[in-house]
């Protein structure tokens, strides 16, 4: 059996919080070796990567490194920060691109062959008040069938079956029931495995919502286009409190655990050094900067050891400053931080340290040489260990890279995309600067000999110089520096040039002005910013595949193990949404509505599903479709209210009765309106023009009466 697949309890097998848990446990076992082991070779493994980012981030900044050596004839320390506009340019894009729908690019959908719950099932009333049975009913689509038909001799309580737990909505019908699609146009097609989808993907966005998943995603967003590598944790289990008052009015807050997900700064995530991805690494450790406060939160969570930790506390603040924290903080103090240490390891253990620690290992787990496990670690005490208690267990990490590294667990970043690209721009720039200085002001040159001794030689307006004798302006003279700052500035433009193309993000993609050549008209605009998001595109399927859906899938397995909905549940898929939505909604809806009305036509109609086609035009619009569009049951009754507002049919018997005339006004004046009549034509009888008399006399219509004339009968 695979480590993945491997199950424990409901209920986590935990270290227990004894009163002899003063004795120190690093004498007591071994584990807490083992992970300061892992966390110094983790530790070693990322220092080149650190400097990477501390380049990235001084870059960034606009922060020249210990590194960089100005000569004497430098004199210019400027710093163009085309880093900092290329960094949120790329992550302005990326959060426009996951949030243009503003909702997680999250879906939750049946598999192709959903087992457990049929697909679709559909029943064929004979009679109407059938149909009021069935009104209660929601049917968000109608899908085709699975192929998977019902044996022979099956039964409707075989359907029913299959059905799971949605089946007793459908007991009104439950004679009636056929798996598949209706195949007549008075039958009705349910969806089973689309409710439960669309129910599990409504828990799963509220939950998001709940957790303030959208700004843990941009903080990661901007870390993996700054750094190359941004890390989610998630989803855990925490106790949430609800403001709540009694009726006395006496605050009585509500505790409910909820799932909750977090951004995790790439400075304080030590993965596997031997993995290239979270699927292959065998633990990650993330490191704690906790306060008094902080500390003593951790005893209200669950399975955290209260007496250990006031112990650690009353044993004093431990957190060393790492060598890349005065570089990020604009203050470093040079006291003592009062702050704790604490390590999060999330790994395999193997049973021996488990067994050390008195942890009771289930009977069929023993086999198994190694368990995943939760540690915390501080001040060399264990504050926490319990068994993963995720189904299958997994590491609740997601790293996902900017551009993915094939050989390296980190990605890489903007920043260094353009590391020399930005130390060539200030480079050019500096030169240009200290020129123009030169050049825009004299360089005076002084002939003493011609001076009175003793004089103050510098240089202002109104200054006045004594002069022994000789000639009038022999004794001082200026001289003009040459201006080659434009050719300075030309070599700084195509450094720009070069830093677009390492990027992948052109300067007009973010604002530059004063495009030539295609980029003049609006279609060249238009095929530039598509070649443009080439570099975004594979960005943001990054995101997709490394971040977005492994977060999906591990609310997904929270909600199966600990919800116990039976509605929410099924043979369902999670699928990420965020390609999805780097087509522009401008050119989707026009695509839509295009469908639409080719759909329109009646011999192509009944194969269209209008309902999902309306839908994805109203999200393309930025609009919520479960708020502007009705289901199957609300469009029918919509359908009936809309015609009671048609127009009357028309009277038996008045049906010739012209436009704006009243047929039941008894004065005939057509209530003020004379209508346009029948006029005749050249040849008919009464028209005045056929060379004779025209004739008056009314023709007979059938029965005797008189037909409509001029419009006024």
């Amino acid at each position: 059996m695979n480590d993945d697949e491997i199950n424990i309890e409901d209920d986590a097998i935990a270290l227990e919080d004894t009163d002899d848990s003063n004795v120190d446990d690093a004498e007591l076992s071994s584990i807490i070796p083992f992970i300061n082991e892992k966390y110094q070779r983790s530790e070693d493994y990322r220092e080149q990567d650190e400097d990477r980012w501390l380049r990235s981030y001084r870059n960034y900044r606009g922060l020249y490194g210990p590194d960089v050596q100005f000569t004497e004839a430098e004199k210019s320390r400027v710093f163009i920060k085309v880093t900092k506009t290329k960094t949120l340019a790329a992550y302005g894009q990326i959060v426009d691109v996951l949030f243009a729908n503003q909702k997680f690019p999250l879906s939750v959908d049946p598999t192709e062959l959903p087992e457990g719950v049929v697909e679709s099932v559909n029943f064929d009333p004979k009679e109407p008040e059938q149909m009021q049975d069935t009104a209660s009913l929601s049917s968000p689509y109608g899908f085709a069938g699975d192929g998977n038909d019902l044996s022979p001799g099956a039964t409707a309580q075989s359907l029913q079956d299959k059905l799971g737990s949605l089946g007793d909505k459908l007991d009104p019908v439950s004679d009636k029931l056929k798996e598949g699609p209706g195949k007549t146009p008075t039958a009705i097609t349910f969806s089973p495995a689309m409710i439960a989808a669309k129910k599990m993907q409504k828990k799963i966005h509220d939950q998001l919502e709940e957790s303030g998943a959208s700004k843990h995603m941009r903080n990661t967003t901007f870390e993996m286009a700054l750094f190359g590598t941004g890390v989610m944790k998630g989803p855990f289990a925490i106790d949430k409190e609800y403001p709540n008052w009694d009726d006395e009015g006496n605050y009585d807050p509500l505790f409910k655990t909820v799932p909750q997900i977090q951004h995790v700064s790439v400075w304080n995530f030590y993965p596997d050094p031997d993995a290239s991805n979270m699927d292959d690494a065998q633990y990650v450790i993330e490191r704690h900067k906790m306060s008094r406060t902080q500390l003593r939160s951790l005893k209200k969570r669950p399975y955290f050891r209260g007496q250990v930790i006031d112990e650690v506390i009353a044993i004093g603040e431990n957190y060393t400053k790492k060598y890349w924290e005065d570089d990020l903080s604009d203050y470093a103090p040079e006291s003592a931080i009062d702050r704790f240490e604490v390590l999060e390891y999330w790994g395999t253990v193997d049973n021996t340290m488990l067994e050390d620690q008195d942890i009771t290992i289930p009977d069929e787990l023993k086999d198994f040489d190694e368990l995943q496990a939760n540690v915390w670690i501080c001040n060399n005490k264990l504050i926490r260990m319990v068994l993963n208690p995720f189904k299958p267990s997994k590491i609740p990490y997601h790293s996902a890279p900017y551009e993915l590294n094939p050989y390296s667990f980190f990605g890489v970043g903007i920043a260094e995309n353009m590391d020399d690209t930005q130390t060539l721009m200030n480079g050019f720039m500096r030169m240009a600067v200290d020129n123009a200085v030169l050049s825009g002001n004299l360089i005076m040159e002084l002939d003493e000999t011609n001076l009175v001794p003793g004089q103050d030689l510098s240089l202002y307006p109104g200054k006045v110089f004594r002069r022994q004798g000789g000639a009038p302006g022999q004794a001082i003279f200026g001289t003009k520096f040459p201006n080659v700052s434009s050719e300075n500035m030309m070599l700084f433009d195509k450094a720009r040039q070069l830093a677009d193309e390492s990027t992948g993000l052109p300067s007009f993609s973010h604002g530059q002005t004063g495009v030539s050549g295609v980029g003049r008209t609006a279609s060249g605009i238009s095929m530039l910013m598509g070649a443009a998001s080439g570099s975004i595109k594979t960005v943001v399927k990054n995101v997709d595949d490394y971040l977005l859906r492994p977060i999906g899938e591990g609310f997904f397995r929270f909600n199966m193990q600990f919800d116990f909905d039976p509605e929410i549940k099924g043979d369902l898929e999670v699928k990420a949404r965020g390609t999805e939505s780097l087509m522009a909604n401008e050119v989707r809806s026009q695509r839509l509505m295009q469908f639409l009305q080719t759909a329109s036509n009646p011999a192509l109609a009944p194969f269209a599903k209008f309902q999902y086609i309306i839908r994805e035009i109203a999200t393309s619009l930025s609009l919520d479709p479960d708020k502007v569009t009705n289901n199957m049951d609300e469009a029918a009754l919509q359908a009936e209210i809309m015609k009671g507002f048609q127009a009357p049919p028309p009277i038996p018997g008045q049906e010739g009765a012209p436009a704006g005339v009243n047929p039941m006004d008894p004065t005939g004046a057509g209530g003020g309106n004379i209508g346009m009549g029948q006029v005749p034509t050249p040849g008919e009888q009464g028209f005045s023009a056929n060379g004779q008399e025209a004739n008056t006399q009314q023709p007979q219509a059938a029965g005797g009466q008189q037909p409509p004339m001029g419009g006024i009968q």
